[in-house]
Formats: structure tokens, sequence, C-alpha cells
């Protein structure tokens, strides 16, 4: 399997144990797994990088991600797989669901990597979202707050999918 770094960004945590869950099914080492409040954008050790992002407020990018984005808008992605991953409230902001996702996406998607780990909306209960790209997520979201008992299997779902996308 490619070396593979993991980029996340979260505020109250659930963002965070997404991502540490996910380095683990993906043995992933933790000296691969950053925080972008602390995070540099040399990407040039990875042949997959996962971002992942809380949603905060009506459709914001979590905090430390609105400095970072300019990292990632200025990095050189070209022959890189990029995989994006996210927390939300599907309940009380079901019309913004996940859209810092879909803020990520939009900075990566022209930046000459292959995009990977697309997900089915099946199965997820909202009425809007910027992640949502022809039918489909531009990848994993997590509602923690109202659909917990989904977490495990989306992950484990996701990880699968990406196993054979890498």
């Amino acid at each position: 399997m490619s070396k593979i770094g993991i980029y996340y960004g979260s505020t109250t945590g659930n963002t965070q144990e997404v991502a540490e869950e996910i380095a683990k099914k993906l043995n992933v080492d933790k000296s691969d797994l950053h925080d972008v409040a602390k995070a540099n954008s040399d990407f040039s050790s990875y042949s997959t990088i996962l971002f992942g992002s809380s949603t905060l407020g009506f459709g914001d990018l979590q905090d430390d991600w609105e400095d970072y984005i300019g990292k990632v808008k200025s990095a050189d992605l070209s022959g890189k797989k990029v995989a994006l991953f996210g927390c939300g409230d599907s309940s009380s902001y079901s019309d913004t669901f996940c859209d810092a996702v879909g803020k990520i996406y939009q900075t990566v998607k022209d930046k000459g990597c292959q995009l990977i780990g697309q997900v089915s909306t099946e199965g997820y209960t909202y009425d809007s979202s910027e992640a949502l790209v022809n039918g489909q997520f531009v990848g994993l979201l997590i509602d923690n707050d109202n659909e917990s008992d989904m977490t495990d299997e989306r992950i484990s779902n996701w990880v699968e999918n990406l196993k054979k996308e890498i």
C-alpha cells in the first residue's frame, strides 16, 4: 500500500477521533497523522493524502482549516490520490451538512490529483450539502451528534473501499 498522510482539523474532537480511527484501520503511523493547526504543507512524501474537517456553524470550515486551506491551494498535488472526510450535524444544520468537505473538494479538484473515496448518499438524512457532487458525497461524512450508531460501520466500509482504490 502507498504511503498515506492524514490531515485533519477538529474543534470538538469528533473529527480527530474519526481521523485516528481511519489511521488505525489503514495502519497509518501516528507520525503521518497531522492536525492542520500544526501541520506543514509538504505532501511530497505521500502518494495518498486524506483531508478531514468538521463543519462549523452554517457550513463553515473548521477554524484551523480557515488558515490551512491556503497552504493546500498552493501545494502541488499532481499525481497524488486524495480522499476527503468530515463531521457535521445532519439535523440542526441539515441544509449545510458537512459543507466543509465540499469546500476542501473545491480546493483540490483541479490540482492534478485523483479524487478517491466517494460515498453513496444512501442511509443519510440531510437536506443539502456542498459535499454532494454528481449524486454522491465526495468523501466520508460522519454525524456523531445524531447518527453515532452508524459511525463505526461507515468508517469501516469507507476504509475497505479506499484500500481498493489506493
